[in-house]
């Protein structure tokens, strides 16, 4: 299979981070991941508040969502800095 080869080929030439300046550090992610929730929260809440014309609801929805994807996001963009396609 196509991505097995991806994932193989990215494991076996695995370099620390010293050496591999072509992956980001993991605080690099996680600034990127806080300043993309911050604006996809504000998205999800604005359509929250127009859906339920619930403010409250519309806050509370959007601190759920803003933890959930933010780790999501972390985690996506670690794995993809395992995979060599693309680089």
């Amino acid at each position: 299979m196509i991505a097995d080869q991806f994932i193989l080929a990215a494991a076996s030439t695995k370099k620390p981070y010293v050496i591999d300046r072509r992956s980001e550090r993991p605080l690099r992610s996680i600034a990127k991941s806080i300043s993309w929730r911050l604006i996809g929260t504000l998205d999800t809440i604005l359509i929250s508040w127009v859906i339920t014309g619930k403010v409250g609801l519309a806050l509370s929805i959007g601190a759920v969502e803003l933890f959930t994807k933010m780790l999501l996001y972390f985690f996506h963009e670690r794995i993809w800095n395992q995979i060599g396609w693309g680089k």
